[in-house]
């Protein structure tokens, strides 16, 4: 009984490949990066009441002429790597946003539209230091997320305590637990927070000693973990060994002899030995020579 001959990988045509080399070259993603620009500021002029009626056929017309740009891109790029082009997380969110642009603008829709905006963050991949940047709060997620899961203890707790304090002095800022959650995230944004906190004083003497702890504890002490933890995330990422191979790469010979020697380990490299060597091959001549002079002797 013959088994099926395994599925065999079949190579991109020859035109596909070329056609992707020319979607994926530098000039031409220069050439889009510049029309993300040119969309995202004319997508900023669209908002204004003034700018629409002095220029706003000309700002739809660059608007249309963008989105078809945009079009074109992403129809070539499906042309030249087919169902690859899914495999990247850049194109599948290109594809998604420009998708979203093509959805008529009727009532409910219009919102759709704006998402090409988003279409700008694709000059993250173009910037290493944005890279690294959003790698460091990528990789400080969860610890965020630990973060953020205590902060909403210290405010559940907060406006329980809160509720029953001051629902019958205040109810207009503490008269559920709803209300009470927004006055405090208010208080803990440090926005006019006095409008709150001074007239529960004057109610109630003892508020400061409610007040001065959830704020020391929400809008201090949880911020600072915060951005301790983005912080030890970066720190993270430019100790990585990648980071550290590449510091090995830039590193001279000498420089690395230097280190060496500075840990207490000395280092003999291929000069120093060839130098030996010849030392010892002038001795042993010598050697030689005053013993061919005794045998004559």
């Amino acid at each position: 009984m013959s088994t099926p001959a395994e599925a065999v990988p079949v190579a991109p045509s020859p035109w596909r490949a070329r056609l992707g080399e020319w979607v994926e070259s530098s000039p031409v993603q220069r050439l889009v990066i510049l029309v993300i620009l040119v969309n995202a500021v004319v997508l900023g002029l669209e908002t204004s009441p003034e700018m629409m009626d002095a220029v706003g056929p000309v700002l739809v017309t660059i608007d249309v002429i963008c989105l078809a740009i945009f079009v074109v891109e992403i129809a070539l790029k499906l042309l030249a790597f087919g169902w690859r082009f899914f495999r990247d997380p850049w194109n599948v969110f290109d594809f998604l946003v420009v998708g979203a642009a093509l959805v008529p603008a009727g009532e409910g829709f219009e919102v759709l539209r704006t998402l090409r905006v988003l279409r700008v963050l694709r000059l993250i991949s173009q910037l290493p230091q944005l890279r690294k940047v959003v790698g460091a709060l990528l990789a400080a997620i969860p610890g965020i997320l630990s973060t953020g899961l205590l902060l909403g203890i210290i405010f559940y707790v907060a406006a329980v305590m809160a509720t029953t304090f001051f629902r019958e002095t205040m109810p207009e800022y503490f008269g559920n637990f709803w209300s009470s959650l927004f006055s405090l995230f208010q208080i803990a944004t440090l926005s006019s927070w006095e409008t709150i906190v001074r007239p529960a004083m004057e109610e109630h003497s003892w508020a400061w000693a409610f007040f001065i702890p959830f704020i020391i504890l929400a809008a201090f002490t949880a911020l600072n973990l915060i951005i301790a933890v983005i912080v030890d995330a970066m720190n993270t990422l430019h100790d990585m060994p990648s980071a550290k191979v590449e510091d090995d790469h830039r590193t001279t010979p000498a420089e690395a002899d230097a280190e060496q020697d500075a840990e207490g380990e000395p280092r003999r490299d291929s000069e120093i030995v060839y130098q030996e060597l010849r030392a010892l091959r002038s001795e042993v001549a010598e050697l030689t020579e005053l013993l061919q002079r005794s045998g004559r002797g």
